[in-house]
């Protein structure tokens, strides 16, 4: 059943292709629906199995070399269950969201191949299925972010698939030389395998680390690790924002998965792996909260957004490594800011996506207003703005605040001269909360509470009409939106966004009963131990830390973003101004000029010097060793055996011309004649062997000889 999970909705994918193409628009969609919800109830119901002491596992020892092993446990019913919900609900908004856009057969075909690979990599049980799953997931994905054939979506793309390709080499390099020790990948196996091996042969260590950090690399690319994010902010403004909610929400937390299962199977409890990790974070976490200040893009804004969560999650893992075994708190934390920001990004990313249907701008400026008197949509931004923020009542506080106290019990406990640099991290881990309320507010602000200006729009976001121009007619969009006249969205886009932010709200208000659960179930995953201990989640000590960062951010929010990133236009209208400078993009700055030309010029200078230095070597041996051998005069016709033999015949002629036939001598250049017939024979075997009869020939004959061999080897094995 774990096999149809992640196979089924690749084959559906197919489907769903023909059905577009063959039946329409209609039955398509309503297909995928068809599927998506049906993958979510097949994973409750192994879910339900698994829970109840009936283990759910898949094993097929001899596919793809290696095998393929899949299995459900408490982490992955969480993750699965998570995967299959968001894709349920963006399937169902996609259904409005891509009425107006070209080539959805191949959306859908894509969409859909790209669940079952995600679902894949959650369920896998040993790095080889993670690692097949995971590049999958990772080609298919690519169509999102190129579908609109732009410039902008292609050169993203093109970004996107650069990354994700050479992460996986760089992940493939790691799992080869961890195998290579091991002899093993199944992630239960990996913690012992890799103690024994470094007991046996203590010098191995460093090549665990090695490998370590190949596979970081790979996975860290995926979830968009400093330095490694740069695909992140490019990818989901261009993307659909359906598949941007699961850009965000899922895929990165296939990375995240990956680099899960490094640091609680192979590195448990390394205080070195977990400062990496925590200083990686801290680093992503603070980068993506400072672009996100700075964008003035609705849908970059979420994006960089998602890498600032994503660097809180990765300090999670780092400091599960140096708490060791009373790593609990950070464990709790991980698992549950994993769910939330994914949960999160859900509903953020499908109210951006009716903004964008509507207007068809991201930019502030342009967006302005449009969500005032919105109710369903200002009450499920407010949902995921507030859960983001880590404002106390809402999911995102009760996760922010276990790895704020995680790093609070390790920085109490640390050798007294790392104290100040974990008060720095500390400090560095509320500003950045600051900084989240800060942009999260000027979203909020901008959309639903500012007023509308002359520039703002196409001006039929006030209505609540759609907009299409005459370009959308000639690209073949398709306007079918089944939304009733006024509405800024129909029934069913409404159904997905009210069910995704009601789920996040109750996880919210209900923090005891329902995250401490999903919590729960997550610690075995990561050999983490049983926490004995109910946290107060608003205790004054708690409450505290969200305090300073909710000041924080309302500091910045009017001293900064109100007053340094917006100014007046020429018509007295404040507007959001792009301050960060052009200039200072890590991919243009250093990725593209190291991928496209310092890199192929290095590469190119050392081998025109080995190219300089064989030839200097070949004239230095023609000058000194070989100066005193006679160079060989080339043959006039044919090769060595065509010269010795007509030699030998010449000899042969000359001496019976000297004999038997004296009065009638002959004079033929065998040498001459033989190279001839030669030539002539291997032209015509040329021309044979190029021949399509030829190769039929020769493949019947190689059929023959291995049947005969096959039915050798029976009569030797029967006798």
């Amino acid at each position: 059943m774990l096999l149809a999970l992640a196979a089924g909705p690749m084959a559906a994918g197919v489907i769903a292709f023909i059905l577009g193409k063959r039946f329409g628009r209609t039955a398509r969609d309503y297909f995928a629906d068809l599927v998506a919800v049906v993958e979510l109830a097949l994973l409750i119901y192994c879910s339900y199995l698994e829970l109840s002491g009936k283990p759910v596992y898949f094993i097929a020892r001899d596919m793809c070399g290696l095998g393929l092993s899949l299995k459900l446990d408490g982490f992955r019913i969480i993750y699965g269950l998570v995967a299959a919900f968001m894709w349920a609900m963006t399937t169902i908004f996609s259904r409005e969201y891509m009425a107006h856009y070209p080539r959805t057969n191949r959306y859908y075909f894509f969409f859909l191949f790209t669940l079952g690979a995600t679902v894949g990599v959650f369920l896998s049980a040993d790095l080889f299925t993670t690692f097949l799953f995971f590049e999958i997931m990772s080609f298919t994905s690519y169509a999102w972010v190129a579908h609109d054939e732009t410039k902008e979506s292609l050169r993203a793309a093109e970004t996107y698939l650069c990354v994700a390709v050479i992460g996986g080499m760089v992940m493939l390099m790691g799992l080869f030389l961890l195998y290579s020790m091991t002899g093993t990948l199944r992630m239960e196996e990996l913690y012992e395998s890799v103690s024994q091996a470094v007991l046996i042969d203590p010098s191995l260590k460093s090549r665990v680390y090695v490998a370590g950090g190949c596979m970081l690399f790979g996975f860290g690319a995926k979830a968009g690790m400093f330095p490694l994010h740069i695909w992140l902010p490019k990818a989901h403004p261009v993307a659909p924002a359906p598949a941007s909610a699961l850009l965000s929400g899922i895929l990165t937390k296939s990375g995240i998965f990956g680099i899960l299962v490094i640091s609680s199977h192979i590195f448990l409890h390394d205080p070195d792996w977990g400062f990496t990790i925590l200083v990686l974070g801290v680093i992503t976490m603070f980068t993506g909260a400072l672009l996100g200040v700075f964008s003035i893009n609705i849908k970059r804004t979420l994006a960089c957004s998602s890498m600032s969560q994503i660097g809180f999650i990765l300090v999670g893992i780092g400091m599960q490594g140096l708490l060791g075994g009373e790593n609990a708190l950070a464990i709790r934390g991980t698992i549950l800011h994993m769910v939330n920001h994914s949960l999160i990004k859900l509903v953020l990313f499908m109210c951006a996506g009716v903004i964008y249907m509507n207007l068809h701008e991201l930019d502030l400026n342009r967006i302005r207003g449009f969500g005032k008197g919105k109710i369903i949509l200002t009450a499920a931004f407010l949902v995921g703005g507030l859960s983001i923020s880590g404002i106390p009542g809402f999911s995102g506080y009760i996760s922010k605040t276990l790895l704020h106290e995680s790093i609070v019990e390790y920085m109490n406990e640390a050798p007294a001269e790392m104290y100040g640099t974990y008060k720095f991290i500390e400090a560095v881990f509320l500003l950045t909360g600051g900084m989240t309320l800060a942009y999260m507010t000027k979203l909020f602000a901008a959309v639903f509470i500012e007023k509308r200006t002359a520039g703002s729009g196409h001006g039929q976001g006030d209505a609540g009409s759609y907009s299409y121009s005459a370009e959308d007619e000639r690209s073949g969009h398709e306007h079918d939106t089944g939304c009733r006249e006024g509405a800024y969205m129909n029934d069913q886009s409404s159904f997905a966004i009210i069910l995704s932010a009601l789920v996040l709200f109750i996880l919210g208000a209900g923090p005891y009963r329902f995250m401490d659960s999903i919590a729960a179930l997550a610690v075995p995953f990561m050999n983490g131990e049983e926490f004995g201990e109910r946290v107060n989640y608003f205790s004054g000590g708690n409450l505290k830390g969200g305090l300073i960062s909710i000041s924080i951010g309302m500091l910045i929010y009017f001293g900064f973003i109100r007053t340094v990133l917006m100014k007046k236009d020429e018509s007295g209208n404040k507007v959001y101004i792009d301050a960060w400078p052009a200039w200072l993009d890590v991919e243009n700055l250093i990725y593209r000029p190291a991928l496209q030309h310092i890199i192929p010029f290095v590469l190119s200078f050392i081998l025109r010097i080995f190219d300089r230095m064989t030839d200097h070597a070949v004239s230095l041996m023609q000058r000194t060793m070989l100066s005193e051998i006679e160079p060989r005069r080339p043959l006039l016709y044919g090769n060595a055996f065509t010269h010795t033999a007509g030699m030998a015949l010449d000899k042969v002629e000359e001496l019976l011309n000297d004999t038997i036939r004296k009065k009638r001598p002959k004079h033929v250049n065998y040498e001459k004649k033989i190279a001839l017939s030669v030539e002539q024979v291997f032209k015509t075997f040329r021309l044979t062997s190029r021949s399509v009869s030829f190769g039929l020939m020769m493949f019947s004959l190689g059929c023959i000889f291995t049947l005969i061999y096959l039915i050798y080897v029976l009569v030797m094995h029967i006798t």
